[in-house]
């Protein structure tokens, strides 16, 4: 029986009415419900949740539905309220398109489309909302207001969204539509070609499929509606353990899985990080991350939007110039951003900024944006130094997963958070290591997934014998914080009898004053076990003041990197494989170096101790070019 429906007890009284109520020779006794007002046998096993609270008074009401009535929900309950405010304020701004929008604009579009979006799907899909039933409905939309528009019109539907990524190639598109069962996928303007050619697949597998393809824009920018229009529902809440978001983890051990996260998500989890940030509706978050992963949706998309902030969006390739720009124009208070951005920032400041007259201006701008965040991967000591420097306050670390949400987080405001340390245990959060004081990371937490997608297996692989979630990420215990060591598969080395951790030894590396970016990874040796080797990226003269910058590429051999670590690391420490990268390191959507994938790619198992372009450090201290 699932978790939602009620207990038996509560089933079986209310059979018991129901056959007594049928009897032709039943008197009501005084305080029974009387027969007509009993709801068909046939109707409570299709409509469970009308069973969800005993005597509740929609049991023996007419549904509160309509065009202009939103479901019963705190998310939509509270962009009602933001809407009868006065003056009126923005609620998104989406730098792409020029859009700007307040909540009551937001609200109206969002009806006006969830009307079209009634119109357009199958009778069966719609009869499924009509009786909470899961629905999944697809969203190919960058960040922005048609995504806003489109995820809420889905959830004011009932369905679950599974926000997707326009970079898709129609066949990569189509597995997560499969994997979903998706009913539709709703369509940003500049994605319909890919929403129509993925429609085009499904119905060449199947011909009798009722998916389609559902654009955003023709239901966009309508009269606002007066705000004593929209109404919420008085029928009961929606099932806050239903599914509400689905998000695709990134399948660097297969294929991608997909986490449902319930649908306290959208708003107890959105809460969670309003009160650890102290959002306000007076702040303006720049959002340019992916809406389709944990980041961009759970920590940046519902919680600025919950909290009536204003979000505004610049969505599509990282532009380092512009966001400076953005900065020193003034009026933005948060901002979150992964390692990559906040290194590539960091560089265009040294080589475009840090030089100019008006310099003081940036650095205002920047010091004015009250939170900087940063999450996903490790971000670099030499980057942390950077920004605590130009910021005057550290940049907040925290680290989670998809599954388990952020579980550990920089407070505001902290001054004793150790360098590199991604803080505390968020409150209400079960988090221990496997060996004590360290270990891999096991997590139980209130926002935590709820299941892989039509995946069982995998979902109770995930978890150990006492039900935490195995995170595989290798963490240490410094005091009350916590430090992330590294993945446990690609970021624990083993070599000699020793487990090292590759982070450790890339943030020395990025210490040294011609490494702009490192990599490290373990590759196969016979004698050790794993050698540690090291993929480097220059800096060029430009990217930094200082005379060792101006090493000669042909100058960094390993002999030389080895030498310049050994006053930071242990001599079983040092990398014994070395090759130097002539581009930025490849990195996934959301700024991450996939080792799993670039580890291979650039020391081949087979290979790397012949290959001329690999330095491999021999015994007796000399190494091969």
């Amino acid at each position: 029986m699932p978790p939602t429906w009620p207990s038996v007890q509560a089933i079986f009284r209310k059979l018991e009415r129901i056959s007594v109520n049928s009897s032709s020779t039943y008197e009501r006794e005084p305080g029974a419900i009387a027969k007509d007002e009993v709801l068909p046998l046939s109707t409570l096993m299709r409509e469970p949740w009308r069973m969800s609270a005993f005597n509740d008074r929609t049991l023996s009401v007419p549904p509160h539905t309509g065009r202009y009535v939103l479901p019963c929900h705190p998310l939509f309950a509270r962009l009602v309220r933001s809407a009868h405010e006065t003056p009126p304020r923005l609620c998104v701004r989406d730098d792409n398109t020029g859009v700007e929008a307040t909540h009551l604009q937001l609200l109206t579009d969002v009806l006006s489309f969830r009307e079209r979006l009634r119109q357009s799907l199958s009778s069966d899909t719609l009869k499924a909302l009509d009786e909470r039933q899961e629905v999944y409905l697809a969203i190919l939309a960058p960040g922005g207001y048609e995504f806003t528009v489109a995820i809420l019109a889905a959830l004011a539907l009932g369905a679950a969204v599974v926000p997707m990524t326009t970079a898709l190639p129609p066949e990569e598109a189509l597995y997560f539509v499969s994997k979903s069962r998706a009913a539709a996928i709703l369509v940003a303007d500049g994605a319909i070609r890919l929403g129509t050619s993925v429609e085009k697949l499904v119905k060449d597998r199947d011909a009798r499929s009722t998916f389609q393809c559902i654009p955003v824009a023709p239901s966009l920018v309508n009269v606002p509606l007066a705000p004593r229009e929209i109404l919420v529902s008085s029928d009961t809440y929606l099932d806050d353990n239903a599914p509400g978001v689905v998000i695709f983890t990134s399948g660097t051990t297969g294929a991608p899985k997909g986490a449902v996260m319930r649908r306290a998500f959208i708003h107890d989890e959105a809460m969670g990080v309003i009160d650890h940030y102290s959002i306000t509706k007076h702040d303006v978050l720049l959002h340019l991350l992916p809406v389709h992963h944990a980041t961009g949706i759970g920590i940046m998309f519902f919680p600025f939007l919950l909290a009536g902030a204003l979000l505004e969006f610049k969505s599509g390739s990282f532009d380092s110039e512009w966001l400076w720009e953005r900065w020193r124009q003034g009026g933005t208070t948060f901002f979150s951003g992964v390692p990559t951005i906040y290194m590539r920032m960091m560089r265009h400041f040294q080589q475009s900024i840090a030089a100019r007259p008006d310099v003081q201006q940036y650095v205002d701008g920047a010091r004015n944006v009250r939170a900087c965040i940063c999450g996903t991967s490790a971000l670099p000591k030499n980057i942390a130094d950077f920004w605590a420097t130009l910021l005057g306050r550290q940049i907040l670390l925290r680290y989670g997963m998809t599954e388990t949400g952020a579980v550990f987080k920089v407070r505001m405001g902290d001054q004793n958070v150790p360098d590199g340390s991604v803080g505390n245990i968020a409150p209400g959060c079960d988090v221990i290591l496997s060996e004590g004081d360290h270990g891999e990371i096991l997590a139980k937490s209130p926002g935590m997934f709820s299941h892989f997608l039509f995946d069982p297996e995998a979902t109770a692989a995930s978890h150990d014998a006492r039900g935490y979630y195995r995170t595989g990420d290798i963490a240490r215990k410094e005091g009350d914080y916590y430090r992330i060591l590294g993945r446990a598969s690609v970021d624990i080395i083993k070599t000699g009898g020793y487990k090292i951790s590759a982070l450790d030894i890339e943030r020395e590396l990025l210490s040294l004053p011609y490494v702009a970016e490192a990599m490290v990874v373990g590759v196969p040796d016979e004698e050790f076990g794993e050698r540690i080797a090291a993929a480097l990226v220059l800096k060029s003269i430009a990217d930094s003041p200082s005379e060792v910058a101006k090493t000669a590429m042909e100058d960094v051999t390993l002999e030389k990197l080895r030498e310049d670590l050994r006053s930071r690391l242990a001599g079983y420490k040092l990398p014994t494989v070395m090759r130097i990268i002539q581009e930025e390191l490849p990195k996934s959507a959301t700024g991450k170096v996939v080792k799993k994938v670039l580890g291979p790619q650039f020391f081949p198992p087979e290979s790397y101790s012949t290959s001329p372009i690999i330095q491999v450090w021999k015994l007796g201290g000399k190494s091969k070019l």
